[in-house]
């Protein structure tokens, strides 16, 4: 019995003895080497030197500058290569590694040690503040007593020039952007890193303030004209016309210290309107059926504004804040409202061709020959965008020395109309110059019957030579 013990305390003595000596030898071989389960920026770096984790981390890691971004979201780059950027892991892993304790690597058993490194940074400085000076905000700065606030007349309309908020603190941001490349950060927002104060104001800057919001408010119009296909806003770039001003220049204020419009200005703003939109007897560009762009004056088709009405509706509408889509009210209408309003259904008359055309949606519907007044009597047509302004069947078509039946009357301006003629064989050609009608179109029966079933009153009728 005493032997076997005694042989045991042999071979305890001799494991203890090993395992001491294997503990003490990797304490002394991680003593110039990282511990067990070491990792770091996702390296593993167990027992290896300095000099090789250095020279791991420097192959995978790349930085190409920082991106500088301002108040307005503009960004501006200050690469590595212009301010010669250099960089090294060696210091920091040193660091690191000097605050392991090699004696206690066998704590790194359970969980091990994960961190992450930056390396040591250096840089040309005089490069770097070269590069930052020449950064576009740089060149914007001025001394404090040089930034205004004032009101000023633009395209817009009236706006506040406030150069006293969101001023750059050239020094803060330099160093913000130094600090992020000592940090190796790609990115450096100036806002973010509160780069921007406001500066102090003024008394008169303070009034100048108040002033403004007064205008801000009075100049915000919410009314958007709708004019066929186009949308006129009444907006701040239209109103700020209408503000009253002295001889100076200066806002005319009332007693109760609000804005006062000029004399007539919203009645100035209809006119030009309805000068710009009111097409009954205005001059037009007409693509013919032949194939050039003929000149249309005159006629008594079109859009006509209701000018007084509109003054009304607009003064209303301007002081109550409205905020809306309007259409004027007219005194007469086209198919189509804006400057374009003849639109696609219409009936062309080509005098000197003696044709007539019947577009429905722009498609050629009807192709006929006619016959027109008489240009030898000086009953010649009169050409102009006029309209059907009625139709009707069995009518006696009265005049000096005739009177004469048709089965088929449509009259587009006064007592001229499209009509059929039965007492004619032909039409087109020359016949309209010598032997031509009293004004109206005539029509073979067949295509004025067509025409009467298809056209509806008010289809415009473009009339030309």
């Amino acid at each position: 019995m005493k032997r076997l013990l005694k042989h045991l305390a042999v071979i305890l003595g001799v494991v203890t003895v090993s395992l001491m000596a294997t503990y003490l030898g990797l304490a002394v071989y991680y003593h110039n080497a990282f511990t067990y389960g070491t990792w770091i920026n996702g390296i593993y770096c167990t027992g290896r030197s300095i000099q090789e984790v250095n020279d791991e981390l420097v192959k995978d890691f790349t930085y190409e500058g920082v991106t500088v971004e301002d108040k307005d979201g503009s960004t501006y780059v200050i690469s590595a290569e212009e301010i010669s950027y250099q960089f090294d892991f060696k210091k920091a892993l040193e660091i690191y590694q000097k605050r392991q304790n090699p004696w206690m690597w066998i704590e790194s058993l359970v969980g091990g040690h994960k961190v992450e490194l930056a390396p040591v940074v250096s840089y040309d400085r005089k490069a770097f503040d070269a590069c930052f000076a020449a950064l576009p905000f740089c060149q914007e700065e001025r001394a404090d007593r040089e930034r205004r606030v004032e009101i000023v007349r633009t395209p817009k309309g009236y706006e506040l020039v406030n150069e006293r908020t969101d001023v750059l603190f050239t020094e803060q941001a330099k160093g913000a952007v130094l600090a992020a490349i000592e940090a190796s950060e790609r990115e450096v927002s100036l806002r973010d890193a509160n780069c921007y104060h406001d500066l102090e104001l003024t008394a008169q800057m303070r009034e100048t303030l108040e002033l403004w919001e007064k205008l801000e408010d009075f100049q915000d119009c919410g009314i958007v004209y709708r004019m066929g296909e186009e949308e006129i806003p009444v907006d701040a770039s239209v109103v700020c016309d209408w503000i009253a001003l002295d001889d100076n220049g200066r806002f005319l204020l009332d007693e109760a210290g609000e804005f006062r419009l000029k004399e007539h200005a919203i009645e100035e703003f209809v006119e030009n309107l309805a000068a710009k939109y009111d097409t009954v007897g205005a001059s037009r560009q007409f693509l013919s059926t032949r194939g050039d762009v003929v000149t249309v004056e005159g006629g008594l088709y079109g859009n006509k504004i209701d000018r007084e009405a509109e003054t009304a509706y607009l003064t209303e509408a301007f002081y109550g804040k409205k905020r809306e889509v309007h259409e004027p009210v007219y005194m007469q209408e086209a198919w189509k409202k804006g400057s374009e309003d003849i639109g696609a259904t219409y009936i062309e008359v080509d005098m000197t061709e003696q044709k007539m055309y019947y577009y429905v949606d722009g498609v050629l519907t009807i192709d006929t020959p006619i016959v027109t007044g008489n240009t030898s009597r000086r009953m010649g047509t009169p050409s102009g965008v006029n309209f059907v302004y009625a139709k009707q069947k069995n009518r006696i078509l009265r005049g000096p020395n005739y009177a004469s039946h048709v089965d088929f009357w449509m009259p587009v301006k006064g007592n001229i109309g499209i009509h059929d003629a039965a007492w004619r064989g032909k039409f087109g050609g020359t016949i309209y110059q010598t032997n031509g009608s009293h004004g109206c179109i005539n029509t073979p029966r067949a295509a004025m019957e067509q025409l009467f079933d298809m056209a509806e009153v008010g289809t415009p009728v473009v009339m030309f030579y």
